[in-house]
């Protein structure tokens, strides 16, 4: 067979893998509607998971085909640049070619270890310029806004229908109208000429959501409608968004990935880009459950970000880890993580455990407490942009992942995350009192509701969490979490004897509650603030509350958006 045929063979095989993971991905995220509409809670979940994996079997199957045809490493690169031509013929006219051609590289990249990046062989650059807007019509609805409120409302609902019922629909019709009309003036209201709202319904966790935009001459704001379902299977609108800061919110990176049934992702991805342009575009892919090409997206970011910037990368501010090396690029927005070589002698864990943590936080649900994290093989920087302090402690702390050439430096593994202030630093410099307050509030809030989605965080010193610019506190250290029911939580003895706790007998997975104050915080200050305010976390009545809660397999909904926005159910 010519070198010609076999590429396009090859080509083939890696079109079809990718079409049959992309409809095995819509045939899960499609079944979205119908566990919200009946309370299937633990089966959300588990397809979540089971979403997440698609990628990986997809590709593993495809490489092993691959390997049915030829052997990659005696093939020439002038074959390899062939194959991208002829898959990039397949793409002409594919609605997700840009997931394609991630699918792509990574199928280069699983052939060649990562140690080939090269866009004559991949599509380390797109293959094309998509232009926003050519595909709207298919991801979007638009509404009649020369009616009025309340009719416009009708024609929404008559559209995005459910199997079951309202709770009670005249009063929920009576709140999204008082509620746009709170927020937007009369002259506004006037001057309103179109409601646009994208045709999937995104689900996640307990929520559906109706997101859109409302278009007025002078501005757009965000239309988001939030939907939940009560214990008789009834639904009910719980808010009504307008604000941008809100919408950022739920799509932060510590939330699990949307279920968004569509086949034009790109399109959709440009949608929500109009509305949260501070947002990266990588992000916007990871929240629609497409982490992988979110990753693609991220890279071709940063390349883009390297030629527009001098900086040089150092060492992330705060306390170094004892697990992992952290650094990054000052004008950039995420920071690099590497396990190092050798662990401080009180760290009793491995560099697989540590992965296990990290796999184990990508599976769960984040509840908008963990920071997502993003792993990446043979990652390269190029060797002038680089501190010597930093390529000194790279080389002091993690040799072994570290490879210097005369152009680069290339870490074997590393994960990438979502850059925040480390919540010591934040409380060291912050003088407002309110702030304080509210930071310190967080972290009570943030380490509660961790524990109810079943992770016990472990290690839980400030330093291991971070402050977002909304004021949210994000847990980001995860080599010691484990589930609930892996730690016994135990009451100190009641004695007189000063040296009572010296001859207890402790066994490696107890935890003693009432020693959290001596560590989470610092100063005093601090400490009486936290516990005044969440002091039950000092307490192992509380902990072991939340096993039994746990244990029973109780899916908990954190509402991402401030309770005031909630309407009231009563009627």
């Amino acid at each position: 067979m010519s070198d010609a045929m076999l590429a396009k063979k090859v080509a083939y095989h890696i079109i079809s893998h990718f079409d049959k993971s992309y409809r095995w991905f819509t045939r899960i995220t499609r079944g979205a509607q119908e566990r919200f509409e009946q309370g299937r809670w633990q089966e959300t979940q588990t397809a979540s998971k089971e979403r997440i994996t698609i990628y990986e079997r997809s590709l593993s199957d495809a490489v092993a085909e691959i390997f049915h045809d030829i052997h990659p490493h005696r093939s020439s690169n002038e074959f390899w640049q062939l194959l991208k031509t002829k898959f990039a013929v397949l793409l002409e006219g594919h609605p997700q070619y840009e997931l394609a051609e991630t699918f792509y590289n990574s199928v280069i990249g699983r052939l060649f270890k990562h140690e080939k990046i090269d866009d004559s062989l991949m599509f380390v650059l797109p293959s094309r310029c998509y232009l926003p807007g050519q595909d709207r019509h298919k991801v979007v609805n638009s509404f009649d806004t020369t009616t009025t409120v309340a009719q416009m409302y009708s024609s929404i609902f008559s559209i995005y229908r459910f199997n079951i019922e309202f709770e009670d629909k005249t009063r929920d019709m009576h709140h999204l109208e008082v509620a746009l009309r709170k927020r937007l003036t009369k002259e506004q209201l006037a001057s309103v000429h179109a409601v646009e709202i994208l045709k999937p319904t995104f689900y996640r966790g307990k929520s559906a959501y109706l997101i859109g935009r409302i278009c007025m001459p002078n501005e757009t704001l965000p239309f988001v409608i939030s939907i939940q379902r009560n214990d008789q299977q009834q639904l009910f609108v719980d808010a009504l968004l307008t604000d941008r800061k809100d919408l950022s919110v739920i799509f932060g990176f510590a939330r699990s990935y949307f279920m968004v049934d569509t086949q034009h992702p790109a399109e959709v991805a440009a949608f929500l880009q109009e509305l949260l342009p501070n947002k990266k575009h990588f992000e916007l892919y990871m929240a629609l459950g497409h982490f992988k090409h979110g990753k693609t997206v991220f890279y071709r970011n940063y390349l883009q970000h390297l030629e527009g910037s001098n900086d040089q990368f150092e060492a992330a501010p705060g306390i170094r880890g004892l697990v992992m090396m952290v650094f990054h690029l000052p004008s950039y927005g995420v920071v690099f993580k590497i396990i190092k070589d050798e662990f401080a002698e009180s760290k009793k864990i491995t560099r697989e455990h540590v992965k296990d943590c990290y796999r184990l936080v990508k599976m769960s649900d984040r509840v908008g407490r963990m920071a997502d994290t993003h792993e990446y093989m043979n990652f390269r920087f190029p060797i002038e942009r680089m501190s010597q302090a930093l390529i000194d402690e790279l080389q002091e702390t993690c040799a072994s992942s570290v490879e210097i050439t005369d152009s680069e430096l290339i870490i074997s593994h590393l994960y990438i995350e979502r850059k925040m202030t480390p919540l010591n630093l934040y409380l060291q410099q912050e003088t407002d009192e309110d702030k304080i307050h509210n930071a310190l509030n967080e972290l009570g809030l943030c380490i509660k509701q961790i524990a109810m989605a079943n992770i016990f965080p472990g290690d839980m010193l400030h330093k291991n969490f971070g402050i977002t610019r909304h004021g949210r506190v994000i847990f980001y250290d995860y080599d010691e979490i484990c589930f609930m029911h892996e730690r016994n939580f135990r009451s100190l003895p009641k004695s007189d004897d000063p040296y009572a706790i010296d001859t207890l007998s402790v066994a490696p997975n107890d935890v003693f509650p009432e020693q959290f104050e001596h560590f989470i915080v610092g100063k005093r200050k601090f400490k009486e603030i936290l516990k005044s305010l969440h002091g039950d976390l000092m307490t192992p009545e509380y902990w072991r509350k939340v096993q039994t809660i746990t244990a029973k397999g109780e899916i908990q909904h954190f509402t991402p958006y401030n309770e005031s926005m909630r309407f009231p159910r009563s009627s």
